[in-house]
């Protein structure tokens, strides 16, 4: 496909503002995302509504748009006749490098590595005809709803199984930044099993991402449209309710509340941001441009807000989670905001200039860079090693 999808830029935009707005609540907890996280903090119903706003939906929502976007790019290759998986398997590795580069230094929840994981299962599925990706769609569904109806009953049971590590006291409110990357390294164990809780739920929405686009989600015309009906009707009308009650009931339903609704709400956004795009005609208004850039963005802009958190919320940087916890819940949406905004504006104002983000650039060097042909001096004429 030769032409940018524009409601694809934007609901990756979306997506990556979004699932900031997960995490802004495990950055400005003064206990960290840890205790966040397993939800030490309480918070009351205000806040439990408020985070039932972005909790897992924007996340599943990202999910889905690595499958289309995976998707194209096995239409891609088909289309210049290059053999699958093929040079992805060096693009998902990459990925997973910046993965654990990210957890390392920055964020403890880092979705990456497992999308990695993810990408390299579904590159040798992506192909295959329908019976077979129905099967696998089937076998994952089931192993993760097992997965989270076997937790379920564990918290109705009584067990501690939060995932929470036992980091030392004031480690985010007063420890420093190599104290973080320490207890990240020594504690990876706890923290990276999310990312292989989601990889059964990660497969079905990268495999869904890719049907969808094949079915027309994305398109302009009367098949799309019927389609992201029935998309919100499923996501907003019923799964939106669903995620509520489930969001206001306690603890105990924390698995279905994040990993179980959430990605039926995500159709449901997916549907809607996508008809809004299509239906908004004209010069597009600022909130769009800015969406649209975070999206064209969305590698530097996730990597960069979560770094931005950290500085104004850690006790190494600003300290803001420790010194504004009386004013929580109240101040975290407006952080969450101004966070976006200046990210909106930075990518407007970035792409200006450049064609890729910052970081974006620098994966697609490194991406780029086994099959560039060497370079040598011989004789103090350079030329291509043969």
């Amino acid at each position: 496909m030769s032409r940018r999808i524009e409601a694809l830029d934007v609901l990756r935009g979306v997506a990556i503002l979004g699932t900031l707005g997960t995490n802004i609540w495990l950055f400005t907890d003064p206990g960290g995302p840890a205790s966040a996280a397993a939800g030490l903090t309480g918070g009351g119903a205000v806040e439990a509504f408020l985070r039932f706003l972005s909790n897992g939906k924007f996340l599943a929502l990202l999910t889905l748009l690595f499958g289309i976007g995976l998707e194209l790019q096995y239409r891609s290759a088909v289309r210049r006749g290059v053999r699958w998986p093929g040079r992805y398997l060096w693009r998902a590795a990459l990925l997973l490098a910046e993965g654990a580069l990210h957890y390392v230094l920055i964020f403890e929840y880092d979705v990456l590595m497992g999308y990695a994981v993810t990408s390299m299962l579904v590159a040798y599925l992506i192909g295959r005809g329908d019976r077979v990706v129905r099967g696998w769609m089937w076998a994952m569904g089931a192993l993760h709803v097992a997965a989270v109806a076997l937790v379920t009953a564990a918290l109705f049971g009584g067990e501690a199984v939060t995932g929470a590590p036992d980091a030392p006291g004031g480690l985010y409110s007063e420890g420093s930044y190599l104290d973080q990357v320490r207890s990240r390294l020594e504690l990876a164990d706890v923290y990276r099993a999310e990312s292989v809780l989601i990889i059964p739920m990660g497969t079905v929405m990268f495999l869904l991402g890719a049907r969808l686009l094949r079915a027309g989600a994305l398109e302009d015309s009367a098949r799309g449209a019927r389609l992201r009906g029935r998309l919100m009707i499923v996501g907003l009308g019923a799964g939106a309710p669903l995620n509520l009650l489930t969001s206001l009931a306690g603890p105990g339903w924390f698995m279905v509340d994040r990993y179980l609704l959430p990605p039926l709400v995500a159709l449901g956004l997916l549907g809607l941001v996508t008809t809004l795009v299509l239906r908004l005609r004209g010069e597009p208004g600022r909130m769009r441009r800015g969406l649209t850039a975070v999206g064209r963005t969305a590698l530097s802009c996730y990597v960069f807000q979560n770094l931005v958190a950290s500085v104004l919320c850690y006790g190494w940087g600003l300290g803001l989670a420790a010194r504004l916890d009386w004013l929580r819940p109240w101040w975290v949406p407006f952080a969450w905001a101004g966070i976006c905004a200046a990210f909106m504006a930075s990518a407007i104002r970035w792409l200006r200039r450049h064609e890729r983000g910052p970081l974006e650039a620098a994966w697609q060097w490194a991406y780029a860079a086994p099959w560039r042909p060497a370079r040598r001096v011989d004789g103090g004429v350079p030329g291509d090693v043969k």
